[in-house]
C-alpha cells in the first residue's frame, strides 16, 4: 500500500496558506488511495534542533565505532531517515521566508541529508563520487510566498532561492520527481491572493489522485491516476 509522508514547517497555525493546503492535499490522497497510511511530522510547531558539533563527529564516524553518545546524537536523524524512507509520497508545506527556506525546513535538510543513509561518498570516484540513495519516491513541496512573479521568467524569479535549493539539495539525495506548488501575493490578499491559491489547489487536487511512483521511479499504474471523490 502507498505511504505518505506530510511534513508541515509553518509556525503559523489557522493562518497558514501551506497548513490548509497540504491538509486538503492529504484529505483527497486519502480519498484517492484507498489503504493508503500517513505519517505526519510537524517541524513549525515542534522545530527539530539545528546539528551541533557532536552531530556532525558521529555523522561522519563508521556506525560499528560510534559511542552510546554518538548514536544518541544521531537518534532523532535516524528516525528523520526512516520516516523519509519508508515514504512513496512526500508532501511538504514549506513558507517563503526573506527569499528561501524558513530555518525550521533547513533544520530538518541538514538532519536527513545524510552520508551512508540518504547518498553515499566515494572518494575515488573522482567524476561521480557521490550516490544518492532515495529514488522511486515523489515530491510535493506546498509553498506560500508574500509577493508573485517569483516563477520562471517572473519579475522575482532572480530572488526565488528556495525553489532551486528544494530540488538541489533532494536531488542530491535521488528525490528527482519534485514538484513545487506555490500559492502567491499574500502581501496583496484579496482577488490576487484568491487566484492563486485556487491555482494551486486544483493542482493538489489532480496531484493528489495520481498514483505513487513504483520501485524504478515510474507510475505504478499505466493509467496514472485513481478513481476518487472529492
Amino acid at each position: 500500500m502507498p505511504h505518505l509522508l506530510h511534513i508541515d514547517s509553518s509556525p503559523r497555525s489557522d493562518r497558514s496558506h501551506t497548513r490548509r493546503l497540504t491538509a486538503e492535499f492529504v484529505q483527497r490522497w486519502q480519498n484517492c488511495h484507498s489503504g493508503g497510511t500517513v505519517a505526519y511530522r510537524d517541524i513549525g510547531k515542534n522545530p527539530l534542533p539545528h546539528v551541533t558539533e557532536e552531530w556532525i563527529a558521529a555523522a561522519f564516524t563508521s556506525p560499528s565505532k560510534r559511542s552510546k553518545a554518538m548514536q544518541a546524537a544521531l537518534q532523532l536523524s535516524d528516525d528523520l531517515v526512516d520516516e523519509l524512507l519508508r515514504a512513496d509520497v512526500i508532501v511538504a508545506g514549506i513558507p517563503f521566508y526573506n527569499f528561501g527556506m524558513p530555518s525550521g525546513f533547513k533544520a530538518y535538510v541538514d538532519q536527513i541529508v545524510r552520508v551512508g543513509r540518504t547518498f553515499l561518498f566515494d572518494p575515488k570516484n573522482e567524476e561521480s563520487p557521490y550516490t544518492p540513495l532515495l529514488q522511486g519516491k515523489r515530491m510535493i513541496a506546498v509553498v506560500s510566498r508574500g509577493d508573485g512573479g517569483y516563477g520562471p521568467g517572473g519579475r522575482n524569479e532572480k530572488h526565488n532561492h528556495l525553489d532551486p535549493h528544494l530540488r538541489t539539495v533532494f536531488r542530491f539525495i535521488g528525490i528527482n520527481d519534485l514538484e513545487i506548488v506555490a500559492a502567491e501575493n499574500d502581501e496583496y490578499g484579496g482577488s490576487e491572493l484568491l487566484t492563486t491559491i485556487e491555482i494551486a489547489r486544483k493542482r493538489l487536487r489532480e496531484l493528489a489522485t495520481e498514483e505513487p511512483p513504483g520501485k524504478h521511479g515510474v507510475l505504478a499504474s499505466s493509467s496514472k491516476k485513481t478513481s476518487c471523490f472529492a
